[in-house]
């Protein structure tokens, strides 16, 4: 065999030897829709996941009601493995066929009201909805006590909430104020006339998580999560402070599940177990976030928190009436308001 016939066979052997590495590396991967890392320190969550299960994530940054449509355009072709969404989608996703059921590990532990009776979906962790406020960027003036607050004219250009129409998010901040202010799942008429009185405060409205811009003082007070505003003051030493209004507000479980004939199912069901196992629940408590199993919050952790006297003023969402009301509140704040 002359030297180029040894060369050519060499690096087919070694073509066919790298075949193998290939596929190994693929099959530990898993695509999630809605795993922003600057949003309830999905960031980390993705690292650990690649260290302790040696599944690699990449990060995405869609929101739930761009994840769900996503999930329904490439229904034929799915391109995720799992998702994760606020609570209301859940239900949402499973209509529309674009989960199949799935119970991980510790399925039996969760709550029978937070999780799809069938598998479709189940609650990781919670978070309380409330503002997110940037005090150094109020330059002076007094943090907001109340959703009633937020319409004065001294903070004109300084509200932010993401947009109702497709954010999990902002559905969440309609229904709060809604409740909060005589509404119920089917009124939302006290909401509706509320943002659109806010419209002449001129708030900034983005689509996706907004968490460096409360940081950098761009958004000075965001309609948020506990979660995302304890991160900003113990883990980046913001000058940030939680407020939960002083009329009430409401905890929104989130959800994950496994998308419907996704690319590699076997690697979308570790990181359903692992985001449950007793390490995947303390990184959720250790990020400020309710995991769903209450034990793997730390005492030192919770300690960071509201006292339990301001939470009294935040209720359970249900999860059923507000997927119901989900698309009311999309439509009527772009007719109305948007």
């Amino acid at each position: 065999m002359n030297r180029r016939l040894v060369l050519q066979s060499t690096a087919a052997l070694g073509a066919a030897v790298a075949l193998p590495r290939v596929a190994r590396a693929q099959a530990q991967r898993a695509i999630c829709y809605n795993c922003p890392p600057e949003w309830a320190d999905w960031g980390g969550m993705l690292r650990l996941i690649n260290q302790r299960i040696n599944v690699s994530v990449p990060p995405d940054n869609k929101n739930s009601g761009q994840s769900l449509a996503a999930l329904i355009a490439e229904k034929a072709n799915p391109v995720a493995d799992v998702t994760y969404l606020g609570g209301q989608v859940g239900p949402q996703a499973r209509a529309a066929g674009v989960l199949t059921p799935y119970k991980p590990q510790r399925w039996n532990d969760i709550p029978t009201s937070l999780k799809d009776p069938e598998g479709f979906w189940f609650t990781i962790h919670s978070g309380t909805l409330g503002l997110f406020v940037n005090t150094a960027a109020l330059r002076g003036k007094p943090v907001p006590r109340s959703w009633k607050d937020l319409l004065k004219p001294e903070y004109k250009g300084l509200v932010g909430y993401l947009n109702p129409a497709s954010a999990a998010v902002g559905q969440v901040g309609v229904i709060a104020v809604a409740l909060a202010m005589g509404g119920s799942y089917d009124n939302l008429d006290p909401a509706i006339a509320f943002f659109k009185q806010l419209q002449s405060n001129q708030p900034i409205v983005p689509t996706q998580t907004a968490y460096a811009r409360v940081l950098s003082g761009e958004i000075p007070i965001l309609l948020d999560y506990d979660f995302n505003a304890y991160r900003a003051k113990y883990t980046d030493k913001a000058p940030v402070e939680f407020v939960i209004p002083q009329e009430g507000s409401q905890q929104l479980p989130y959800v994950m599940g496994l998308v419907a004939k996704g690319p590699n199912p076997e690697q979308g069901k570790k990181v359903l177990d692992f985001v449950l196992s007793d390490e995947g629940q303390r990184h959720w408590g250790n990020a400020f976030l309710r995991p769903v199993f209450p034990a793997a919050m730390s005492a030192e952790v919770k300690g960071r928190f509201l006292p339990d006297a301001d939470y009294a003023r935040a209720k359970p969402l249900d999860v059923f009436k507000l997927s119901a009301a989900a698309k009311v509140i999309g439509e009527r704040y772009q007719k109305e308001v948007g």
